[in-house]
């Protein structure tokens, strides 16, 4: 089955292909030999000479495969460079509070939320995923989560914890869910989830561009139609953490090649960052109405 999702997109084997496609060798049906085994001594490929001189035919590489433990390691790891980075610019970056003090904070939000942006697009894209261009990722989402949890904790005091704990209920419930209720997950379900993500995404974009000249239809306003957007973006989110499950299970089932764990734990982390920035959005919006 082809997925829709463009993390998982350039993974064949999330996708459903068998691992064969990543350079496994399929073995000799029932009862046929490999060259050269069936030949006696004194026959080519094997010369009356030195043992030590023949040349024997070589196997395939073996390479490590992906696993749902490999998965969590990675995401792990992302995740704390996430939670370290958001610290990092919460915590030093000055924030103009103090008299005669820069404030930094919107330049934080910028270049993490555009250059995080930027780079999940490359990611996404890429035949073989790069470590080192994850880990950026994690650098640059942290620097805007940092820059954005510290201007709404300000504002609205007690949000980022609610939001903290929001993301990681929303996380497990889900997951299980999925597991205990058997959840399937198939094509026309990703469809609609994949439309409407990027729908989602696009409609909060022009109307992000459309306030910077003053013409925001209010999408992103912490009124009731910033407050519905919110829930509707925390539905798709949800949706989109079954897909990365789904899609988490499949390339295990069809043997991707370890280095693959960095693209599933990219597509979670995104996921993960998604739901947290609608979660944050909603009880601020929440509060403010009281």
């Amino acid at each position: 089955m082809q997925s829709n999702n463009p993390v998982f997109a350039r993974a064949e084997g999330f996708n459903g292909q068998a691992a064969q496609s990543y350079g496994n060798q399929g073995y000799p049906a029932g009862g046929q030999g490999y060259q050269g085994y069936a030949q006696g001594y004194g026959q080519a490929p094997y010369p009356k000479t030195d043992p030590s001189s023949w040349q024997y035919p070589a196997g395939p590489v073996v390479e490590e495969r992906m696993t749902i433990d490999s998965v969590v390691n990675r995401t792990a790891v992302m995740l704390l460079i996430v939670v370290a980075s958001a610290a990092a610019t919460w915590l030093l970056l000055p924030d103009g509070t103090e008299p005669g003090e820069a404030n930094y904070l919107g330049m934080a939000w910028m270049v993490g939320a555009f250059g995080g942006l930027g780079l999940s697009f490359a990611i996404s894209f890429m035949r073989k995923v790069s470590p080192v261009l994850v880990i950026a990722y994690a650098v640059l989402e942290g620097m805007f989560l940092g820059a954005v949890s510290e201007t709404f904790e300000w504002l609205y005091d007690g949000v980022v914890p609610g939001a903290v704990m929001g993301t990681t209920a929303a996380f497990v419930a889900t997951l299980a869910a999925y597991k205990f209720f058997n959840i399937q997950v198939n094509d026309k379900f990703r469809k609609i989830v994949t439309i409407a993500m990027f729908g989602f995404f696009a409609i909060v974009m022009l109307d992000f561009l459309m306030g910077m000249f003053g013409n925001a239809m209010g999408f992103n306003d912490f009124g009731t139609l910033g407050l519905i957007t919110s829930f509707v973006g925390l539905a798709i989110g949800i949706a989109m953490l079954m897909l990365d499950f789904d899609f988490v299970e499949r390339g295990v089932a069809a043997g991707l090649p370890e280095q693959e764990s960095w693209r599933a734990a990219f597509g979670l982390v995104v996921t993960l960052i998604w739901i947290y920035i609608q979660m944050l959005r909603i009880l601020a919006i929440l509060q403010s109405d009281n």
